[in-house]
């Protein structure tokens, strides 16, 4: 007979795929599917995400002995599987449906780790929010100088190399980003893989792929595509080239997780706002501050609920939790 953990660690594991291809992969792949989605058919982006996707998983995989996670869960031992375990992707895809996006990390981690844990995460994503909306901010004022991303007014004969720079580009941040969110969903799985256990990780994962570039991002790719000239292939090259050496640098920096989610946002938002100063005589304030305020009024909807969970765990359901 089944034990209750596998049948928990089974659910935990499909709900935590679902929330992290369908919440947080968006953070990756939105601006990839947002300009691209009118040139090509959705089976060839998924096509080229499903490579990337099976090749760092098994690399990652190879290199470090059967761990998925890239090391991400050094500091978070397995455990058996309970309830409230499973409990926390619940939350997350009930929350992915209406569009909020949610720290993965927070929400699905946060019910495994110990409090001292959770606040070394808080502190990372606090620094990387700020971090990447600072390096956006100046980034893009220097940018500006040169190019108005208001506008797509990439040059015809130019736009093949620009494509072409994208995908690699997009290729780089999968990987990084890959290489970070991997862990919450591994957190569910014995630390060392099996060669079979690998291989149904992969189909799960790549069957999400198909559903999300099926439905070209779902309800999150808003976060994307209202931000100012997103579909634009050369501004999307950008925001991921940028993102992906920020999510590299903190993968550098330590082991322990992060909400890649708060890098996201943060990165937007030090766009917009240095669009908006460029570009004060047809780009207002009072146009930017709703949509990057929205969004992290958003990211703290995300973080109440994962401390709420977490203090429910490690105080109510689990007192002996507490470090």
């Amino acid at each position: 007979m089944i034990e209750l953990s596998v049948i928990y660690a089974g659910i935990g594991f499909l709900l935590a795929a679902y929330s992290v291809i369908g919440n947080d992969s968006v953070q990756t792949l939105g601006t990839f599917i947002a300009s691209n989605s009118r040139i090509f058919k959705w089976y060839w982006l998924w096509a080229a995400a499903s490579f990337v996707l099976i090749a760092t998983i098994t690399y990652g995989w190879y290199v470090n002995e059967g761990d998925i996670s890239y090391g991400r869960l050094a500091k978070i031992p397995y455990e058996e599987i309970q309830w409230y375990h499973a409990a926390a992707p619940a939350v997350l895809v009930a929350l992915t449906r209406f569009g909020v996006p949610v720290s993965t990390t927070f929400l699905v981690l946060s019910v495994f780790a110990s409090t001292v844990v959770l606040e070394k995460m808080l502190v990372k994503s606090i620094v990387g929010y700020g971090l990447a909306a600072i390096s956006a901010y100046i980034l893009w004022m220097i940018l500006s100088r040169f190019i108005n991303e208001k506008f797509n007014k990439v040059r015809k004969e130019h736009r093949t190399y620009w494509r072409i720079a994208q995908w690699l580009a997009t290729g780089f941040l999968w990987f990084s980003w890959l290489s970070h969110d991997m862990a919450n969903i591994a957190v569910f799985l014995p630390r060392q893989l099996s060669p079979v256990l690998l291989v149904a990780v992969l189909f799960v994962l790549v069957a999400g792929l198909a559903f999300i570039f099926k439905m070209e991002g779902g309800k999150i790719q808003k976060v994307v595509t209202e931000k100012t000239g997103s579909r634009f292939i050369r501004s999307a090259t950008i925001i991921d080239l940028v993102y992906a050496c920020l999510l590299y640098f903190f993968k550098e920096l330590n082991s322990i997780p992060m909400s890649t989610t708060w890098v996201f946002v943060g990165l937007l938002t030090g766009r917009e706002l240095a669009i908006a100063t460029a570009n004060r005589e047809n780009y207002h304030f009072k146009y930017v501050f709703p949509i990057i305020g929205k969004d992290f009024l958003k990211m703290i909807l995300g973080l109440s609920v994962s401390v709420a969970l977490v203090l429910a765990v490690h105080y109510v359901i689990d007192p002996s939790a507490v470090e």
